[in-house]
C-alpha cells in the first residue's frame, strides 16, 4: 500500500539526515547520501516523478529528522462538523494544516481554521492526537495532527484562496472525504459526542 512505501520512504530519510549531520568520512557521507537517494527514488515511485526533484526538495530540509506537527479545527454546529473542499485533490477535510514556526498547536488551529473558512475561532477542547502512521495516511512524512473543538460568536463560512468551499455535514451525509479524513472524521464525531473518552492518543 501507498502509505506503507511512504513511511520506509521516511524512515530512510530520517537515517540518512541524521547520518549527514554526524558522519566524521568522506565515505560515511557517502553511504548516507546513497540511502537518501534512494528514500527520494521511492517518493518518485510512487508519485511517478523525478528521483531528482524529490531529492531537490530533501535538500531544502536536511533537518527533517524527526515528525512534523499540524492542527485541525473541529467546528460543529447543531451536531454537524465544518468541512472544507480542497483545492489540491477536490476533496473535503476538516480544516488544519502544519503548525508554523513559533506558534503553538492551539495557535495553529485557529489560523487555519480562519484562513480556509474566514471564521475566527477560539479552541475550547483537544479532541485527540493522531499519528498519520496508525491513520493510513498516505504521507512522505511522519505527522503528529492535535485536533481541538472550537466556537465561535457567530458568523458563517466563506469561500477564500485557501479552500474551494466549505460547509457543515452531518455524520450521515458525508461528502467524499480526502486520503485519512476518512478514516478520522468519524471518530472526531464520537469524541465531540464524548462516546471516546477526550482526548484520545495514539499509542
Amino acid at each position: 500500500m501507498p502509505q506503507t512505501f511512504y513511511q520506509i520512504a521516511d524512515k530512510l530519510r530520517a537515517i540518512a539526515n541524521m547520518g549527514l549531520r554526524y558522519a566524521q568520512d568522506e565515505y560515511d557521507v557517502e553511504r548516507y547520501q546513497k540511502i537518501l537517494l534512494a528514500s527520494a527514488e521511492i517518493v518518485a515511485a510512487l508519485e511517478q516523478g523525478s528521483p531528482e526533484e524529490v531529492l531537490e526538495n530533501y535538500q531544502d530540509d536536511l533537518d527533517h529528522i524527526s515528525p512534523h506537527a499540524g492542527a485541525e479545527a473541529a467546528l460543529f454546529r447543531d451536531g454537524k462538523l465544518l468541512l472544507i473542499q480542497r483545492r489540491d485533490s477536490k476533496k473535503w477535510a476538516i480544516p488544519g494544516g502544519l503548525v508554523d514556526i513559533g506558534e503553538t498547536l492551539a495557535q495553529a488551529a485557529q489560523r487555519e481554521l480562519e484562513e480556509e473558512t474566514g471564521l475566527c475561532g477560539t479552541p475550547t477542547r483537544l479532541l485527540g492526537i493522531f499519528d498519520s502512521l496508525r491513520w493510513k495516511a498516505a504521507l512522505r512524512r511522519q505527522l503528529y495532527l492535535a485536533v481541538f473543538q472550537v466556537e465561535v460568536s457567530g458568523g458563517n463560512p466563506v469561500r477564500t484562496s485557501e479552500a474551494l468551499d466549505a460547509a457543515f455535514f452531518g455524520e450521515d451525509e458525508l461528502p467524499p472525504l480526502d486520503t485519512w479524513h476518512q478514516y478520522r472524521v468519524p471518530v472526531v464525531f464520537k469524541l465531540y459526542r464524548g462516546e471516546i473518552p477526550v482526548p484520545l492518543f495514539d499509542l
